[in-house]
């Protein structure tokens, strides 16, 4: 890859990311998006980064609309076209693919052992997705405290996460974290 297609580099290393993403998993994959586009690649900092993941999971839709904002930040509405294109069609492809085969040969070993494998994998994106905003550079000890207990009521309880995001979005907006 060379500097001078930053939406090649990008669309080429979200289509690798997406085929471990099936289903929604994308989101766990922000560690990676992360580090790709702001540490070493420069192209968005940090705080932009955060910003447009915090926008993306409290808007209604996919969640993989943080990848269409990160798309927009480095090249605007081509970039958000053009990253979203790279992280469906070849997770849906693969998709696709898998079910196919999935149908065809539910009893055979290796389709039960992919699909015991998804759990705990996702189990760690997820605390990987979190201990990577807990080391952005805005956050703070009320950062990862917020985290922590959020993480605590989203597991103890049944109570609907988009009430947890509209709570941390009101301490934002006060000035409290």
């Amino acid at each position: 890859m060379n500097d001078e297609s930053p939406m090649l580099d990008l669309c080429l290393h979200l289509s690798i990311l997406s085929m471990m993403a099936v289903g929604g998993g994308l989101v766990m994959m922000a560690p990676d998006i992360s580090h790709f586009v702001v540490t070493e690649k420069h192209w968005v900092t940090s705080a932009q980064f955060a910003s447009a993941y915090a926008i993306a999971q409290a808007a209604p839709g996919p969640n993989l609309l943080f990848i269409s904002l990160v798309g927009w930040l480095i090249a605007g509405w081509t970039g958000a076209i053009l990253t979203t294109l790279a992280v469906i069609i070849p997770s849906t492809i693969l998709t696709l693919s898998v079910i196919s085969l999935d149908t065809s040969n539910y009893n055979i070993r290796l389709t039960a052992a992919v699909r015991d494998t998804f759990a705990p994998i996702s189990i760690g994106f997820l605390l990987a997705t979190a201990c990577l905003f807990t080391q952005l550079d805005t956050a703070s000890w009320r950062t990862d405290v917020i985290t922590l207990l959020t993480a605590i009521i989203v597991v103890r309880s049944k109570l609907n996460p988009v009430i947890l995001i509209a709570a941390g979005a009101g301490a934002g907006m006060l000035h409290l974290i």
